[in-house]
């Protein structure tokens, strides 16, 4: 099984090892079980929705199980408009589906700083719950939930978690994307 992570600095593990990053923890907790399956971290630093969607055919040139979706973070920071990040992650998924229709998707929900106003912040947390129930796919309700906004968790910049904070992060994604390969063993 090979599970693809596409996502930003944050599956990049910027500032540390990236061993340290939570798609190699959540690879340690599959070798853990046993689990024949494989984690390609596809993070880069600074990815954009945009930029994910430009990547994904290359990315599909290998069969892909399941697409761990970690996007849109960097579209809030620079406010790209809500409709074009959601069009983009619908697009992403729609050309994975495509090519895997069997495939997994597990969207990770992400949330901005509030600088960008109330109605703004609103529109981009409610754009993941949205796409996971349009398209029926797994949902991490948010990413750096117990990590986000706790200095001693992140790095000065406040951004980026630092490795106590991606083993935060991986029990996070963890708890969404277990039950997924669970099913997937059984055959389900």
């Amino acid at each position: 099984m090979r599970i693809v992570f596409l996502g930003n600095s944050l599956a990049a593990g910027y500032g540390l090892d990236p061993d340290q990053a939570f798609p190699a923890l959540v690879q340690d907790k599959i070798d853990a079980l046993g689990w024949n399956a494989t984690v390609v971290n596809a993070g880069v630093s600074g990815e954009t929705t945009a930029g994910g969607l430009s990547r994904i055919d290359w990315l599909l040139r290998e069969r892909v199980d399941v697409l761990v979706l970690e996007l849109g973070g960097n579209d809030g920071l620079r406010g790209i408009a809500t409709e074009v990040t959601k069009q983009n992650l619908q697009n992403i998924i729609d050309k994975t589906q495509s090519k895997y229709p069997e495939a997994r998707i597990v969207l990770a929900g992400m949330q901005v700083p509030t600088n960008l106003g109330p109605v703004y912040t609103a529109r981009f947390r409610d754009l993941y719950p949205e796409l996971a129930e349009q398209n029926d796919v797994a949902l991490i309700p948010f990413l750096l939930e117990g990590v986000g906004g706790i200095p001693d968790l992140n790095l000065p910049d406040g951004i980026h978690p630092t490795a106590e904070g991606h083993k935060i992060v991986a029990e996070t994604v963890w708890k969404t994307l277990k039950p997924v390969l669970e099913s997937m063993q059984q055959g389900a």
